[in-house]
């Protein structure tokens, strides 16, 4: 089922949405996410890779986006079940912003919406690395070395259950 939630604030002509599981997301909907990630991460970052990983379609999957009235993604992530780490283990990832909306706080909102999402269950990230400060304020530490992913370095973080932010 497709949630609206309004307990993160975003821009008035923003609502924050949330789509736990593939079937709970219409397929126009998901298109609109898909084209942001690739306008960001393939074409502005340069990074060729395989954004239509499967990951998607697990039963597990959470995807949380901000849009506008007319269905415009400003912004958008995906909350994945790990299975092979510890338990309950979830993780973050295709933080994205489109350009047109950045520095307007929307990221946050939506990272603070997954944090709850998540509940008490532990988080990983895969930073990238200039990212890290701003992480640790939502209670994320560093887990390991940084690595090179797609050209771009990234540091592992972690934020335990009941973290604080920094």
């Amino acid at each position: 089922m497709t949630a609206t939630h309004s307990a993160h604030p975003l821009p008035g002509e923003l609502r924050l949405r949330v789509a736990s599981g593939p079937t709970a997301l219409d397929l126009e909907t998901f298109h609109r996410i898909a084209r942001l990630r690739q306008e960001v991460f393939v074409v502005e970052q340069e990074c060729a890779y395989l954004d239509l990983d499967g990951r998607d379609l697990e039963p597990g999957t959470v995807q949380v986006w901000a849009e506008s009235a007319d269905g415009e993604i400003a912004a958008g992530l995906r909350i994945l079940s790990e299975s092979g780490g510890a338990d309950g283990l979830r993780s973050i990832g295709r933080v994205v912003t489109a350009p047109a909306w950045r520095g307007r706080g929307i990221a946050g909102s939506l990272l603070r919406a997954a944090i709850a999402e998540c509940g008490d269950a532990p988080i990983q990230i895969h930073a990238q690395s200039y990212l890290t400060e701003w992480y640790a304020g939502f209670g994320f530490v560093a887990n390991g070395p940084e690595f090179l992913e797609d050209g771009i370095p990234h540091t592992p973080m972690l934020r335990a259950p009941g973290a604080r932010p920094a």
